[in-house]
């Protein structure tokens, strides 16, 4: 958990302006949930490890001494948001369409880019079961990496139809489903043997494991083959490889019909995907697993180059908001990782430049202490006229007030000395060239409204 100087909360205001704007550009409503929920509302939606990271309130007052917990703080955004649509059924659309910008908590172990105390950007559709909803998403998570200056990344999307296909006919038991999933979902990060070892470790039997793994590894030849089929150019390989990776899915799933009603919605999200442009940003990765235990269809996960872990994921849970609704309500939904957008963006220095020091257009200086009531009444008609105005507070050296404006990041300095107040003008110095010049004091805000190309 950490403290945020004025540098840092600028940058995540930039950010998160951004995600705002193209989220209510397609449509999503703005909703907050308190930090605080029922202990019972979050435990057992996160599957064997979220559980653990949840952190508990303890009861109070009488009650302290129990040392038991009826408060935790929320885990995500996404089963306070079940909450929500199960209270409020009536008042809402029957599409509801909302994004959520709030911090969230886990009692994890801090590293780099992951932190205890987090903000969590979410968006989600509730309402419909069709696939166009998962494209919608996948398009406007695209768009808000794009608008960030991110090009490197992809989409990976798969499918827990798809995934309980495979375990089923991999020979994996219904029961031990879950465990297997949590397992596989560590691919990336443990290898093949590490996954192994888990499966095994977690009553997975030998033979269902290794064909389980098996058919994972024959799918990294396919990339190869995509590209040798593709030439150079990155968007026809990525489409050749979707395309084989579903080949070889169906080839295995057989007549599995979980399976196979999965990768038909699959293609779904693909086809509509290229409808709305993004086709060549989803990779369908039959390993992507997430732990999550509350998502019932597609699930995706933004992975960039270069870059251990994801800048965000989500997917489809239709079950979850039953559990507090009693009826089954269709949702899907997204969450990018603010906090490690801001720490990759901070590293590879993709901020707008002067965004982290940004402050006023203009700083009043105080001439003398004579003068501290004049150069006060010029803030005020400066900011009246829509400017972001700081005040030096005291009477200084000059040089020293154009010094500490410059420090600010501060563009003009508005001094009003003895001969200007005579004339009834204003000396303003622009600290980005140097120049300095006096103008009638009716016409400064004008006039550094021209300057600062301001509407």
């Amino acid at each position: 958990m950490r403290d945020f100087l004025p540098e840092d909360v600028r940058k995540r205001e930039y950010v998160i302006g951004v995600i705002k704007d193209v989220y209510e550009r397609y449509g999503f409503e703005p909703l907050e949930t308190p930090a605080a929920e029922n202990i019972e509302t979050l435990m057992g939606k996160y599957g064997e490890e979220g559980n653990q990271l949840i952190f508990k309130i303890l009861k109070r007052g009488v009650h302290e001494g129990t040392g038991e917990a009826d408060l935790a703080l929320r885990y995500d955004l996404t089963v306070p948001l079940a909450r929500v649509v199960a209270e409020y059924r009536d008042k809402l659309p029957t599409f509801f369409k909302r994004y959520q910008i709030q911090p969230v908590w886990r009692a994890d172990r801090p590293a780099r880019g992951r932190f205890r105390e987090f903000y969590q950007c979410d968006v989600d559709v509730l309402g419909s079961h069709s696939m166009v909803v998962e494209a919608e998403i996948c398009s406007a998570a695209s768009e808000v990496l794009r608008r960030l200056g991110f090009n490197d990344f992809n989409i990976r999307l798969n499918h827990r139809k798809v995934l309980t296909g495979i375990l089923g006919v991999a020979g994996v038991a219904l029961e031990l489903h879950d465990a297997a999933l949590i397992a596989l979902d560590k691919l990336d990060k443990v290898g093949r043997d590490g996954v192994e070892k888990e499966l095994l470790a977690r009553g997975v039997e030998a033979n269902a494991a290794n064909r389980l793994l098996k058919f994972f590894s024959e799918l990294t030849e396919l990339d190869h083959a995509a590209e040798i089929a593709a030439g150079e150019d990155p968007d026809t390989k990525q489409q050749a490889l979707n395309k084989a990776v579903v080949g070889r899915i169906v080839e295995f799933v057989g007549d599995n019909e979980m399976g196979s009603r999965g990768v038909d919605e699959l293609q779904a999200i693909v086809d509509y995907a290229c409808a709305a442009g993004i086709a060549n940003r989803l990779q369908i990765d039959p390993s992507l697993a997430r732990g999550l235990s509350y998502y019932t269809g597609a699930i995706m996960e933004i992975s960039v180059k270069d870059l251990a872990g994801s800048l965000g994921g989500g997917g489809r849970y239709d079950n979850l908001v039953g559990m507090f609704a009693g009826q089954d309500i269709p949702a899907c939904g997204f969450s990018l990782g603010l906090e490690r957008i801001l720490v990759v963006m901070s590293e590879r220095g993709m901020f707008p430049e002067n965004i982290g020091t940004a402050g006023a257009d203009v700083m009043v200086a105080v001439w003398s202490e004579e003068s501290v009531g004049d150069s006060l009444m010029l803030a005020q008609e400066l900011r009246v006229a829509g400017l972001r105005v700081d005040l030096y507070p005291e009477a200084d050296k000059l040089g020293k007030q154009f010094k500490y404006a410059s420090s600010r990041a501060v563009s003009f300095v508005a001094v009003v000395g003895d001969e200007e107040r005579a004339r009834g003008e204003v000396a303003i110095k622009d600290l980005r060239s140097g120049e300095q010049q006096s103008i009638k004091r009716a016409s400064v805000a004008a006039e550094l409204r021209r300057k600062l190309v301001l509407p």
